[in-house]
């Protein structure tokens, strides 16, 4: 099983026909939400099988820590996505992108019912985004090691993003037990606030409103890209706590 490479789904491109979730003989996938194809196991993906990439017939699946000039097959390497400032910033406003950033979708209750009300939200939000003539690209990723959680600046767990702005840019935490038990360190992880309650899983109704007042309002809390990063102290902690599992060869002819 690997640490630092698992599948990411181009949920653009994606036309969710199901192959990769039906196909892959490591349970990478979430069956409940076949077949809209949902990492929720990244840690069980084998190092460098690109089986269900291969299997795609869109070419929307990529993989994190791919060093191997792998193509998706009928797509192509994506393009970077423009930041949100400078010559990017007309392409920012005609796509919205929703990313999802934990640290457990296995474990962890806070990651796993976020995961699950943020899907609920989105289903109602993404096809009226798209009548209102927005792209609409939504993403999962786990911050699987330090180092991925250093590229994407991730501050506290679970993160939601739009456009790269954090939808709460005011990081509140309380002691997570899910979290602890991952790393076997004191973890805190990250609390909602709404209308004067704390929430451990945030409610459908903030996480859409935080959304569309993201796309619509354009809040001038900056982007993830305009500050000086450095990792948090607890999630380092967690990092340097957590279990390694040693990696294992790819079974089952899933390549």
């Amino acid at each position: 099983m690997a640490k630092s490479w698992y599948p990411v789904i181009d949920y653009m491109t994606c036309i969710e026909c199901g192959t990769c979730v039906s196909k892959c003989p490591h349970e990478v996938y979430d069956d409940l939400k076949a077949p809209s194809p949902v990492v929720k196991f990244p840690e069980e993906c084998v190092d460098h099988c690109h089986g269900c990439g291969n299997r795609c017939p869109v070419g929307a699946i990529t993989y994190v820590g791919d060093d191997t000039g792998w193509l998706p097959p009928g797509g192509g390497a994506r393009e970077p996505d423009p930041c949100c400032s400078g010559t990017g910033a007309a392409e920012c406003e005609k796509t919205v992108t929703v990313e999802y950033l934990y640290l457990d979708l296995h474990t962890c209750e806070r990651c796993i019912g976020t995961d699950q009300v943020l899907d609920e939200v989105m289903t109602v939000l993404a096809p009226a985004l798209r009548l209102a003539g927005f792209g609409v690209d939504y993403r999962k990723i786990g911050m699987e090691t330090a180092g991925l959680a250093a590229e994407y600046r991730f501050l506290s767990s679970p993160t939601i993003r739009v456009n790269g702005r954090d939808i709460c840019p005011d990081v509140r935490e309380n002691p997570c037990r899910c979290c602890g038990e991952i790393s076997g360190t004191d973890v805190n992880c990250r609390i909602f606030e709404y209308n004067g309650e704390t929430y451990e899983t945030p409610p459908k109704e903030m996480l859409a409103r935080a959304i569309l007042y993201a796309v619509f309002e354009k809040p001038e809390n900056g982007c993830s890209c305009d500050t000086d990063y450095a990792l948090p102290e607890n999630l380092r902690a967690f990092y340097e706590g957590k279990d390694g599992r040693p990696s294992r060869a790819c079974e089952d002819g899933c390549c």
